[in-house]
């Protein structure tokens, strides 16, 4: 068996002109974080390369989060560049052994769809360069000469209402991507990615998923996850019932219905199915009836049931949606 190198590097070309070096790390994981990436004098750039890194790992058949990976990049690039990606990510498979790179590996290109494993482009050419994009590594797989995987990821979409009683309240859209995994995952929580939340957010989202997960029976340890919000800052938990039935969507668990997936709903024991009330109801079902569509299929808490108003059904009925109140999750 071969031994994972400690450290990897790659370099990626920016638009000044300068190279860059990309340097990844491997140690024990110890609590910590799966990834920490940093920049000098940018902390936003490191929590850019966090993003794409595993987003990027999404598409891998194993997942062994024993070790942290520690990835710095400098000179630092501008901020609104972006052809450093395919860099950071190459070195961050070359230090966890999933791709044998080699020594001096240069690499410009960029995804927005990282998650699927594609790789969209690249700005700079320079030669004997690995470029991302159609002239290029057009997806990761091909790095180890297998066909694009995009096709094996499943993705799914949920709303819920975002209700602070002003003109910015709207549905928001919650997104969940799985992806096989070739052997069981150790902790289901290190299997699941939610890029762009703040951390307390980021364990909220795992938690309420491997619960849920845990309610199925035969969920855990089978899926690597990326959860995605159209609008990643808002507060409470009423995104819960929503983020879960997309998961349960995603993975083949409910019927797809013929237009969006509206809910609102969190619970203290997504292990045993319950979905509990979340506070707003009438504002939330208001909003809710207010942009409902032919359709939609609308879940509610079943302890809202006796607040509704008398018209609520009847008004999402004429616009061609349909509605349920439920106290527990299942083939709904």
């Amino acid at each position: 068996m071969n031994r994972l190198p400690d450290s990897a590097q790659c370099r990626t070309l920016l638009a000044s002109g300068a190279i860059a070096t990309v340097s990844a790390t491997r140690r024990a994981r110890a609590g910590r974080a799966d990834v920490k990436c940093s920049a000098a004098g940018d902390p936003g750039l490191g929590q850019r390369m966090q993003q794409v890194v595993r987003l990027a790992r999404h598409t891998e058949a194993r997942l062994d989060s024993r070790d942290q990976v520690v990835i710095s990049i400098a000179p630092a690039p501008a901020p609104d560049e972006r052809d450093w990606e395919l860099a950071v990510v190459l070195a961050d498979r070359m230090v966890r052994g999933v791709w044998q790179g080699g020594a001096g590996v240069l690499a410009n290109g960029w995804s927005g769809q990282w998650q699927l494993g594609r790789v969209e482009g690249h700005d700079a050419a320079p030669d004997g360069a690995m470029l991302g994009g159609a002239d290029g590594l057009a997806h990761l797989a091909g790095l180890n000469g297998q066909p694009d995987s995009a096709a094996s990821v499943a993705t799914a979409r949920a709303w819920f209402p975002l209700h602070s009683g002003g003109v910015n309240d709207s549905l928001c859209w919650v997104e969940v991507s799985v992806y096989p995994l070739a052997s069981p995952a150790g902790e289901e929580e290190d299997s699941i990615a939610a890029p762009g939340l703040e951390l307390a957010m980021q364990l909220a989202v795992r938690q309420a998923l491997a619960g849920a997960r845990h309610f199925d029976g035969r969920a855990l340890g089978r899926w690597r996850t990326v959860v995605r919000f159209g609008q990643p800052r808002f507060q409470g938990a009423s995104f819960e019932l929503a983020l879960v039935m997309a998961d349960r969507i995603a993975r083949g668990r409910e019927f797809v219905p013929r237009g969006r997936l509206i809910a609102s709903g969190s619970s203290q024991a997504w292990h045993a199915g319950r979905v509990d009330a979340v506070e707003g109801c009438a504002p939330k079902c208001a909003l809710i009836a207010q942009q409902a569509m032919a359709g939609d299929r609308i879940l509610l808490p079943r302890a809202w049931e006796a607040d509704l108003e008398s018209g609520f059904a009847a008004g999402l009925r004429e616009k061609g949606a349909s509605m349920a109140c439920i106290d527990r999750i299942g083939i709904i």
